[in-house]
């Protein structure tokens, strides 16, 4: 015995209500999320580059305060000769700290390392702390230095004044050394002792300044073989 089949079939389970079937009918619209870019862009978002004094102007040409909110241009300089002096100075301090045993590659870390720097500079000289920045590259840079010159198998040390593209790399570079080394004997954190660094070599004071030491010395030589 087979049973009739009528047309009409039961639906199984319960019927919707006509609250859902109004919602099911009606578009999702989705509101877009409007981005305002300041005019003007500040570094990490805090800090002006506007107003910032460059006092030597030997060294003027040669420093870069081109607005960016990261200081970071993915090697856009690197094949060319001398492009570095176009290179955002703050880009050059952080690739300066990469260049050492643990920062090596870590292109994120060494950028965290310099916005807690510019943090610290900043609550403890209520100042823009790329002007900090400026102020101690220009204090740190030597004028003068020595090169080895040889005359008839005899070797001796001749003063010359220093290129100012020279002049602001080892500046940068004994100012990271400073901090690297002080941070190594002390309790204190690369970030501290990188502030205190800065602000050392932008007040001028040798006692408390490696890079500061390390100029004076570099004169005195350079003044004594002239």
């Amino acid at each position: 015995m087979t049973k009739k089949t009528t047309g009409k079939t039961k639906r199984r389970g319960r019927p919707r209500k006509k609250e859902e079937k109004q919602q099911s009918k009606e578009k999702i619209t989705f509101i877009p999320k409007i981005i305002t870019i300041p005019d003007k862009p500040l570094l990490f978002d805090k800090w002006e580059w506007e107003g910032v004094e460059i006092t030597d102007q030997g060294l003027e040409a040669y420093i870069s305060l081109k607005p960016s909110f990261l200081p970071h241009s993915g090697g856009r300089h690197e094949h060319k000769r001398f492009a570095k002096s176009k290179m955002n100075i703050v880009e050059r301090l952080i690739n300066r700290i990469m260049r050492t045993e643990t920062n090596t590659g870590k292109k994120s870390k060494t950028i965290n390392i310099v916005q807690s720097t510019f943090e610290i500079i900043h609550q403890k000289t209520r100042q823009n702390p790329i002007q900090i920045l400026i102020k101690a590259i220009e204090n740190a840079a030597p004028r003068e230095e020595t090169t080895r010159i040889s005359y008839g198998g005899i070797i001796y040390h001749q003063a010359v004044d220093v290129a100012p593209l020279r002049r602001i790399d080892i500046s940068i570079a004994n100012i990271t050394e400073g901090a690297m080394k002080t941070s190594k004997n002390s309790v204190k954190s690369i970030e501290e002792c990188l502030a205190d660094e800065l602000i050392a070599a932008a007040q001028n004071n040798a006692q408390k300044s490696l890079a500061i030491k390390k100029k004076e010395e570099k004169e005195r030589i350079a003044l004594s073989a002239r």
